[in-house]
């Protein structure tokens, strides 16, 4: 094994982390799957003997291995901040899955930890990592659409199994920080400078007390507007629109393309109508590989600091400003 190869723990077997993470962890040379750990021992031991690791029965047991070097979290939000905080405490370098913290306190307090110690700690939005956003930005940059104007972003699901922790406040559940945080970054990815919430609405479920929808509006401060959708209850939908003064950029797939699609842009000019067709890239591997090339620099050159804080700030202020509906 090559020295500088990341060896990683996963502190629990969540559903993205066994569909997603685990795989491209187990076939990357990035990164070496030593263990899984889960509250189940059998639970843990299943998945360690799909993906060729150890298991471990409870997350401090996996904390303790001295032959990890850092950690992924992948639980639900509200056990964020305990268990980042401990695997900093245990010196592991630590990528969390988003939200990294229900409210911007916990987010600054582990951002502070991490600093200290010199250790990366990385929100885990993998579509950033994909080549499709800069192959936009260039195109905006180029001026295919103009002086940009506004941006718009939808990210809707189908209704969940009920029993996910997404529908228990306790956990962390809710739309606004399961999937609202990604037009909510995707605004700070295009959007320049500090962005201002003028207006938002959460729809709450009466039953279970989580928002299952919301819409935000933000605005730049060079007068640049976001609205932006989200929500439990609809047609999939994974979308950013850019639009200028001579042009809209539309990007389809904006949060979750599969590795082998080929991601469709298409501008819509006075004149003409234009649609380029990318390359397919691997958000995950991508991501996974960032994430380890911040962990081998010791987290000096993970430059995540200030877009963490930034959005938990931003998700926290469109919880300000909610209109509140059932």
């Amino acid at each position: 094994m090559a020295e500088d190869v990341v060896r990683m723990g996963v502190v629990g077997c969540a559903d993205i982390a066994v569909r997603r993470m685990l795989p491209v962890m187990a076939g990357t040379d990035a990164v070496d799957l030593v263990a899984v750990a889960a509250r189940d021992a059998d639970r843990a031991a299943a998945v360690a003997a799909r993906f060729g690791c150890a298991a471990e029965a409870g997350y401090e047991a996996l904390l303790e291995r001295d032959d990890i070097d850092a950690v992924y979290v992948p639980l639900p939000p509200a056990l964020h901040h305990a268990w980042t905080r401990r695997a900093l405490e245990a010196g592991k370098h630590v990528l969390a899955e988003k939200p990294l913290c229900v409210d911007a306190v916990q987010t600054a307090e582990l951002v502070e930890l991490a600093r200290r110690r010199d250790l990366a700690l990385v929100e885990n939005f993998m579509f950033l990592h994909h080549s499709q956003h800069r192959a936009v930005r260039d195109l905006v940059e180029q001026g295919e659409i103009g002086t940009l104007r506004t941006l718009s972003s939808s990210f809707g699901i189908p209704p969940l199994d009920p029993g996910s922790y997404r529908y228990d406040p306790e956990l962390g559940g809710g739309a606004l920080l399961d999937v609202g945080v990604y037009p909510l970054r995707a605004a700070q990815l295009y959007l320049p400078g500090e962005l201002a919430v003028l207006g938002a609405c959460l729809r709450l479920d009466p039953a279970t007390g989580v928002d299952v929808a919301g819409s935000v509006l933000l605005c730049s401060p060079d007068g640049v507007t976001a609205q932006l959708d989200f929500g439990f209850e609809h047609a999939y939908r994974s979308d950013c629109a850019l639009w200028g003064d001579r042009g809209l950029l539309r990007v389809p797939r904006a949060f979750t393309p599969p590795e082998h699609h080929r991601p469709l842009v298409r501008i819509e000019q006075q004149d003409r109508v234009t649609e380029l067709s990318l390359p397919p890239d691997h958000q995950v591997r991508n991501a996974i590989e960032a994430f380890a090339a911040a962990a081998r620099s010791g987290g000096r050159r993970a430059g995540t600091a200030a877009p963490i804080l930034r959005q938990a700030v931003l998700v926290e202020r469109v919880r300000d400003a909610a209109r509140i509906v059932e």
